[in-house]
């Protein structure tokens, strides 16, 4: 029997497995780089082993140095988590041949999967060769690897040359692989998925379905199980599939084969030869543990009888520390407080106070709620995300309570394309017109009631915060009841709570202060100073760093003085597995550049300034002045995923009905 377990994983995916081996009696050992020191997965382990370095090729990447690590700590076990190297079958032998248990399938099995080129030729299914226009759109796609990385839909022929260019660097860099292919691009489709759990001994378990459409920048967003709206021949059609693709390569484990539905059709994508992210979904509506039967196949145990029957419909949402409305950039700071209320699962790698840095993935946790029947699961965690307490960095968290809340999703009539339908009016400001109010009277508990030494007590106090891009002053007076202001009665007002009264309706807003941020329920301020620092002023023009990270490269032959176009890219900037194109916000020439490959630079820092010429600098002048590099990147262009920090998805096939590759790929 297992009795120590190394996790080859960190944050919220190696705390997951590490709540199934306490349950089960079984001890931990994490691994950690210099930059996760102090991340939860590190501090809730019974042993933690260092990996020197930060960035994942030299720490999570390093099989290597992982082995070495499970030996030195005394492990008798390995688990890769659902990322980094959990397809890597050189690494599952290396486990092996240490004379440690592989928590996963056999290395044949993964390598059988590992090439979506070599997938398809099992497959008996090719790539395109000669692209056409008869062929548009067509998707660029990353041999190895997945999560977005390497792939590019394409729709002009002309652009077909640099996303070949693009598409194999960014999988070179990212897997050490740099051979991408062509395949038809499918739009509309859903992204539903089957659980595999297979033994030793001949058995292979289909637990259902899952739907998965729901995502952003080829990343799953929602997901949900059972896969809605699904006709019963489907169903059959779709399990019956999975368990041939897993008996196809022998499989033992835990694994999911993955389907692009078109109407009642569906298009066999690939088997991921790992756990995923999503499958806390298929946990809730069968009752099981799947890192619990992980392990004890592993262990030799054979699966008993039939799969348990399904119960109830459950939903999970990413909560990722990224602003939609910016081109999904990644945010970076500390994490004050993450909190939901109690009935929905919380999976996370963060605690209060944590740092979300530059080196990983955004997600800062899933939400899980599982109901009775769907329409209640969704009503059960929008309402939960609504009152979550997420205090730090921006988030998607306004977007998931959209997402759950809109008329197609309600529906049930959602596919891959939601986001890019309908991502403007999901992020439109909304935010709640008496959070200033409720955050200036939390302020101002404790306060003398003559205020300041200018004012009087009948004068009225001000205050200013920026809210949904808007500034929004609020004024309020001490009076002898206690404070007050137009339109409302205060019916109570301490530094953590404030009640309103507005038309006889009271309303609680909670109130919490970190530094000039303030969060009133869902709503999130600026406290803005009373006079503005001139030193703040920026030339138009200006382009900000939108986080910290690193300049890996300016565009060829760029200089000060250069003419340049509205739109034209002009350096890339490297965080949290992303590469943020920042592009000229207007036509006029570079005055300056401040930008040089390998330089890091911290969120708000001046990478170069575009003078607008023409009737373009009157325009400029007329708006204002700097555009940040957060709207002048991933919103104008593209922020691509980086260096792999998983292999999700269409890594491989086995057998199946089309070779119709998905439009959506998934982080981990």
């Amino acid at each position: 029997m297992i009795q120590t377990l190394l996790v080859a994983n960190r944050g919220e995916i190696a705390c997951r497995i590490f709540r199934t081996c306490r349950e089960l009696g079984i001890r931990t050992v994490a691994v950690h780089s210099d930059a996760d020191e102090n991340a939860l997965h590190a501090r809730v382990a019974d042993a933690a082993v260092r990996l020197p370095g930060a960035a994942p090729a030299e720490t999570y990447l390093r099989g290597d140095l992982i082995v070495k690590a499970a030996v030195a700590a005394g492990a008798d076990a390995v688990h890769p988590g659902y990322g980094f190297l959990s397809e890597n079958a050189d690494f599952a032998r290396a486990v092996t041949d240490a004379g440690l248990k592989w928590i996963g399938p056999p290395p044949e099995a993964i390598e059988a999967m590992a090439s979506k080129t070599r997938a398809k030729e099992l497959m008996g299914i090719a790539p395109l060769g000669e692209v056409t226009e008869a062929d548009l759109p067509v998707l660029v796609k990353a041999a190895a690897g997945g999560g977005g990385r390497g792939m590019r839909v394409v729709r002009r022929l002309e652009e077909l040359g640099d996303a070949l260019e693009s598409a194999r660097a960014e999988a070179a860099s990212a897997f050490g692989d740099g051979e991408v292919f062509v395949e038809p691009y499918v739009e509309g489709g859903r992204h539903v998925e089957v659980q595999v759990m297979a033994d030793t001994h001949g058995t292979v378990w289909a637990l259902g379905t899952r739907d998965c459409s729901l995502q952003r920048r080829h990343q799953k967003v929602i997901e949900e199980a059972p896969a809605p709206g699904l006709s019963e021949r489907l169903e059959e059609e779709l399990r019956a599939l999975a368990v041939r693709a897993a008996r196809a390569v022998d499989y033992v484990g835990a694994g999911t084969v993955e389907f692009l539905v078109d109407g009642d059709t569906a298009h066999f994508l690939e088997m991921n030869t790992r756990l995923q992210v999503e499958h806390p979904v298929t946990e809730a509506v069968f009752g099981v543990d799947l890192v619990a039967l992980q392990l004890r196949v592993a262990e030799g145990h054979a699966l008993e009888g039939d799969p348990p029957a399904a119960r109830g419909h459950a939903i999970e949402a990413r909560l990722y520390a990224e602003d939609p409305a910016g081109g999904w950039a990644p945010q970076t700071g500390t994490l004050h407080r993450l909190a939901v209320p109690d009935g929905v699962r919380l999976d996370t790698g963060f605690t209060d106070g944590d740092t979300i840095g530059v080196h990983y993935d955004p997600m800062l946790a899933k939400v899980v709620a599982h109901a009775p029947t769907r329409a209640e699961a969704v009503r059960k965690l929008a309402g939960a995300l609504e009152r979550a307490a997420v205090h730090g960095p921006v988030t998607n968290r306004d977007l998931l309570v959209r997402s759950l809340r809109h008329e197609e999703f309600a529906r049930a009539r959602m596919d891959t394309g939601f986001y890019d339908r309908h991502l403007a009016a999901l992020t439109e400001p909304a935010p709640d017109p008496y959070a200033p109010l409720a955050a200036a009277l939390a302020d101002a508990h404790g306060r003398s009631r003559f205020g300041g030494w200018r004012n009087l007590p009948s004068q009225p106090q001000v205050k200013r915060y920026a809210m949904a891009g808007e500034e929004h002053e609020v004024r309020y007076r001490h009076t002898r009841e206690g404070l007050a202001a137009d339109g409302v009665r205060v019916a109570h007002a301490d530094a953590r709570l404030v009640v309103l009264e507005v038309d006889g309706v009271r309303r609680r807003f909670e109130v919490a202060r970190h530094g000039d941020r303030v969060y009133v329920n869902a709503t999130t301020l600026t406290a803005l100073p009373r006079f503005p620092d001139p030193a703040d002023q920026r030339a138009p023009g200006s382009l900000l760093a939108p986080m910290p990270g690193t300049v890996v490269r300016v565009a060829e032959g760029l200089a000060e003085g250069a003419a340049v176009q509205a739109g034209q890219p002009l350096l890339w900037l490297e965080a949290m597995k992303m590469e943020h194109k920042i592009t000229a916000p207007v036509t006029g020439t570079l005055s300056a550049l401040h930008a040089a490959p390998g330089r890091q630079v911290e969120v708000g820092a001046l990478l170069a300034v575009v003078e607008a010429s023409g009737a373009e600098a009157s325009g400029a002048e007329a708006s204002g002045a700097e555009k940040p590099a957060a709207e002048a990147s991933a919103a104008e262009a593209s922020a691509v995923e980086k260096p792999a920090v998983e292999k999700p998805a269409a890594e491989a096939s086995a057998a199946g009905v089309s070779g119709v590759e998905k439009s959506a790929q998934e982080d981990q």
